[in-house]
């Protein structure tokens, strides 16, 4: 057993770190090309379910079948990492050099329960508003519905986040893989249940992408409600950010 496991999500093949403590994981692998990663399609899986699901498959996969002490999240392009401005400057063609060490992930989790990307602030959006703007929000309608019944404990905290204006998204995290199994063990049993009450069968490519979106309001949820220590760190995005077209989709969606 590891006593730290660092999945990096991938759908193909990519330069990925060096530091052994980087597992990279090709999710949706059933049915797909071997890229040479450990495949999410082993022992217990829900990997065919990747097209609705995204990351999530990797993520049952490893509360199923991986072992280890500490266990995070992050993906093939986009990394945690602490470095100020100036040092991202320095090496912005060394990207990789910037990602957060096992040292420095270590010497975190001794003082926080959990690392998380910096929340990104909607400012003139509710996290509730801004996915009726962006998705179906009958299914987060429903999504209330049944955490009203399996876990009516936890809606004061998810009213909270969704009428606040802050989230953290990517479902990036790292934690002790015993916070991870309860978390995977709630937010599993929840999706699997919105799957059954929810018809996603004229969704588009990018909308049946649904259970991906909704985890990640849940997991802040989960968090608050758990009240756990958390620990903002930036992220590295390996390709960039293309800001214009990220302004452009928004202000398209505002429009509509």
């Amino acid at each position: 057993m590891k006593d730290l496991v660092i999945l990096v999500a991938t759908h193909k093949k990519y330069q990925m770190p060096k530091e052994s403590i980087y597992l990279p994981l090709h999710v949706g692998r059933e049915g797909k090309e071997d890229l040479g990663y450990q495949g999410d399609n082993t022992g217990d899986n829900i990997s065919i379910k990747n097209p609705n699901y995204c990351e999530l498959t990797g993520l049952y996969w490893a509360w199923k079948n991986l072992s280890c002490e500490y266990i995070g999240l992050c993906h093939y392009r986009r990394y945690f990492t602490n470095k100020n401005l100036i040092q991202r400057f320095l090496y912005r063609n060394k990207k990789f050099d910037l990602i957060l060490t096992e040292s420095e992930i270590k010497k975190l989790l001794k003082e926080y329960d959990v690392i998380l990307p910096k929340k990104r602030n909607y400012y003139i959006e509710t996290v509730w508003s801004h996915y009726k703007n962006a998705h179906h929000i009958k299914d987060l309608e429903v999504t209330k519905k049944i955490i009203n019944e399996m876990y009516p404990e936890y809606i004061h905290s998810f009213d909270k986040i969704m009428n606040g204006t802050k989230l953290h998204l990517y479902n990036m995290f790292i934690m002790n893989k015993k916070d991870f199994d309860k978390y995977c063990n709630w937010l599993f049993n929840i999706l699997f249940e919105l799957e059954k009450r929810i018809d996603i069968s004229k969704y588009d490519k990018y909308q049946s992408r649904i259970f991906g979106f909704v985890s990640e309001r849940l997991f802040n949820v989960w968090v608050l409600h758990n009240k756990k220590t958390i620990k903002e760190i930036g992220i590295i995005n390996i390709e960039g950010v293309n800001w214009l077209s990220k302004i452009l989709h928004f202000l398209r969606r505002k429009i509509r």
